[in-house]
This record gives structure tokens, sequence and C-alpha cells, in this order.
């Protein structure tokens, strides 16, 4: 199952990658089915491998990143799935998902997805061993989260990283007197600091004056460069929590709630424009620097990255034909066993994993800056094709021979030929004679002429200044 879902699908193919070495397709599907169907094939069950890979991954660690978000799953197309539920207006219809992601505080690499609700028309499906209740915000799931993700036993002490959505006093409150540390984004509200009530841009400005920013590092925002400045001080929530109750939102007084406040603004270099900024609240001890909280939030985004590995970047999860929530999300994990496998070689920095990597890069036939890292959306398409290779293979016995038969029927089928052909400048091109080599001369010619007009133009800015106008000069 795991291996089915090592490959970058299509829309139109979301099904598991047949085996090379499997000689009926409709058998992989049927047992698809099966195992996606059997009761004894719980959530629950399947979510421990995961848990049990993070436990390994997370040896000899201080801190690890929970970052927790929610997802919308678009199904309105998919009739036969009965058990979609609409999720704001008449044509958001679909699932909600909510994970837990694990990430890395040494480099920020995605470890793996440790807990996953969903939400269906019948309910919560659910990894954890109580279902998350229906009424209420999507925030009343983190505290019963952050219990589950404790009971884990994790060898390292959790940090849980939640959005701008998270800025609720109440549950600030709630999650620092049960023992958990968190790291949330806030908006600019109003908070005492210094024994003043003060929003978070007016503190933000005394700040700066005071030359509390110090430079973290340099980054890039919208594709800009751009250089990231912090400074930290603490705040005091004290006012009185709103949270809705039956429909109504009620004013519940609370103890005052120390915090550190992280503020991160990132600066253009040249102009000093503030391109971004960020007010972070976080109960995390003092040991640990503003400049690391700052980057541990950044790392924050690898859930949306792991969405879109989900989604459109990888397994094309909203095209999935499976007709049940629990289907889904069986699957998913599945699936999410295969992006932890990606994660661990992408995070190996090794002479051999390079290398593997390079191999897998070329096998994708996808396109890799100079430079870049491969994304794990290219890891798939490059394991994909290694594994078809393989089965096929194991399946033929390594038998050289049909190997050699195969190539004979590829150079019947290529647009190929044995005898050297000439092209209009020239030049001897061995094969692929015909359209092919037209194609490629006008291909040539067209780069030829625009490389002499450019070079053209240079040397008229170059040699032609005493002249009145650039067409005169020779």
């Amino acid at each position: 199952m795991v291996k089915g879902h090592v490959q970058h699908a299509t829309s139109i193919a979301t099904g598991l990658a047949v085996p090379a070495n499997v000689q009926n397709a409709f058998a992989v599907t049927q047992a698809t089915w099966r195992f996606l169907a059997n009761d004894r094939v719980t959530p629950l069950a399947l979510v421990e491998p995961l848990r049990q890979f993070a436990r390994q991954q997370l040896t000899g660690t201080d801190y690890t990143l929970a970052v927790i978000d929610w997802c919308k799953l678009d199904y309105r197309k998919h009739t036969a799935k009965k058990d979609t539920v609409q999720l704001t207006h008449k044509l958001d219809v679909g699932y909600e998902l909510t994970s837990h992601l694990l990430v890395s505080t040494q480099n920020g690499q995605p470890i793996a997805p440790c807990q996953m609700h969903l939400k269906t028309a019948a309910g919560f499906l659910t990894t954890a061993a109580t279902k998350p209740t229906e009424e209420g915000h999507h925030l009343g799931q983190v505290l019963p989260m952050m219990r589950d993700a404790a009971a884990m036993e994790l060898p390292t002490t959790l940090v849980h990283v939640i959005d701008r959505e998270a800025d609720s006093v109440f549950h600030l409150r709630e999650w620092s007197a049960a023992g958990f540390l968190f790291l949330v984004r806030g908006d600019d509200r109003c908070v005492r600091w210094n024994n003043e009530a003060m929003k978070y841009g007016d503190i933000e400005a005394k700040l700066a004056e005071q030359g509390a920013f110090r430079q973290s590092r340099r980054v890039s925002i919208r594709e800009k460069p751009g250089v990231q400045y912090v400074a930290e001080t603490e705040v005091v929530l004290d006012r009185p929590a709103q949270h809705r109750v039956d429909g109504r939102v009620l004013n519940i007084p609370g103890d005052a709630l120390s915090l550190r406040l992280v503020i991160a603004r990132v600066v253009e270099p040249e102009t000093g424009e503030i391109l971004s900024t960020w007010y972070l609240l976080t109960n995390v001890p003092s040991t640990v620097s503003a400049e690391q909280i700052a980057l541990w939030y950044y790392w924050r985004w690898n859930i949306e990255s792991f969405f879109k590995l989900l989604k459109s970047g990888g397994q094309q999860l909203e095209h999935w034909q499976q007709e049940s929530g629990e289907a889904v999300l069986k699957r998913l994990l599945v699936a999410s066993m295969a992006s932890a496998v990606v994660w661990s070689l992408q995070e190996s920095g090794d002479e051999q994993s390079e290398a593997f990597k390079s191999v897998l890069v070329r096998l994708s036939g996808k396109r890799l800056k100079r430079g870049r890292s491969p994304t794990p959306g290219i890891l798939l398409s490059g394991l994909f094709v290694l594994i078809q290779m393989l089965d096929f293979l194991i399946d033929i016995d390594f038998d050289l021979s049909k190997v050699a038969e195969l190539k004979k029927c590829l150079e019947k089928v290529l647009p190929t030929t044995k005898k050297k052909c000439v092209d209009t400048f020239g030049f001897v091109r061995p094969t692929h004679c015909g359209a092919i080599v037209v194609q490629f001369d006008l291909w040539r010619a067209n780069r030829i002429y625009w490389s002499y007009r450019v070079l053209r133009e240079l040397a008229r800015e170059r040699f032609c200044t005493g002249f009145s106008q650039k067409a005169d000069c020779p």
C-alpha cells in the first residue's frame, strides 16, 4: 500500500500505482478496496507506524514542533460520497481535515503527522482514542490533541505551533494552565505592557525607538531579498476572554497570563520598507532565543506544504474515488507514510544520499533549477520510476536477454535511423532525421538571429556615443 503511494499522481489517475511485477491490475484495485473496507483496519492502528517512525527520528532532541492546522477537502462533485458535509456556504462541500504534524527544530524538516481528524456528515473520524466534539469552534480540538500527543511519550518536548486564528485569550489560558508549550501568531490586539494598556503595533513602535530590534538573518519574501529583525519583551493578558457559549458571546474573566512577545519584521535592505511583521506569543522558556522562536514559526509553513503534497503536489487527494470518509482517512494515513519516507530521504545529507537523490531527479523527468534541492514531488516521481524498474527486473529474474529484446522493440518504435543526417547548417545529426531536424534548425536559426540582435545593440551602446542617432552609426 505504501509503495503504491510512492508516485506523483495525476488528477485522472489517482488510484494506487500497480507494481510492474503484477500481471492483473484489477487484483490491486480489489485488494485496496478490501483493505480500506476492513473494520479491523482502524485509523488508530494505521497511525501507529507513523508515531513509531517519529520516535526513532526524535531521539536526542530537546524540542520538537507540533504544528496544528485545518484543511478543507473539496468533494462537491463527488456524488458517490454520501457523508460529505457543508462546511461554510452551499458550494463548500466535502470534509475538513485536522492535522498534527511533527517538524524538527534542527532543520525545519517535516517528520510525520502524529494525529488526524476528519469531519464528515456522520461526525468526526479520528486517530485519537476520544473523538472531538461536533459543537463549537475547531480550536476546541486543540487541547485534546495536546493531551493525546503528550500520551504518546515522545522522547522530546513538544511546542505546539498554530496560526493567527489561535490568538484567543480563553484558549491561551486553557493551554497554559494545562502545562503545554505553544507558539501562536497574534493579531494587533490590546495587552498590558509596562503597566499600560497598549496594542502590539504601539509596543513595536516603542521598541523601535529604544533600538531593541536586532538583525537576525537574511531572508527571501515574495521572491525579494529582505533582512529579518527581531525584538522581544514580556506582555500580560489580563482582560476578560470572549468565548461563545450556546450562540452567545460571554466575557469570561481569568488569571493574568504573562507571555513572551517576539516581534519579527522583514525589512527591504535598500529602502528600509517594512515588508512583513509577525507578533508571536509563546510560553517557551527564555533559554530559546527570540531569533529561534521566529525561525520556528517560519517552519510552520511545512504543514501547508504537506497539504499541497497531499493535493495537487503529489497524491491528488481531492480526486480520490473512495466513497466514504473512513476510507479516505485510512488511505490518507497510508499516503502519509509515503510522505514520511520522502521527507526522511530529503533530510539525509551524506554523500550516498545526495547521489541517490540525483539519480531520482534524473528518473523523475522533471526540471530542477540549478542549486535547488529536489522537492518531495520530484522525489516521489523518481522513486516511482525506480521502484517500477526494480520490480520489473526482479520479475524477469534480471535476464539481460529479455532486456535486449525490449531494446530492439524500442528501436523499431522510436523515430530514429542508423544513417547520418546533415542539417542545413552542416552539422552531422546521427539520429532523428526529417521533421525533427527541421524543427531543430529553425530553433537554432532563431537563437543565432536574436544573439546577433543583442550583440549589435550592445556594440552600438558602447561605440556609437558620438553619433546623434544610432541609425547613423556604421
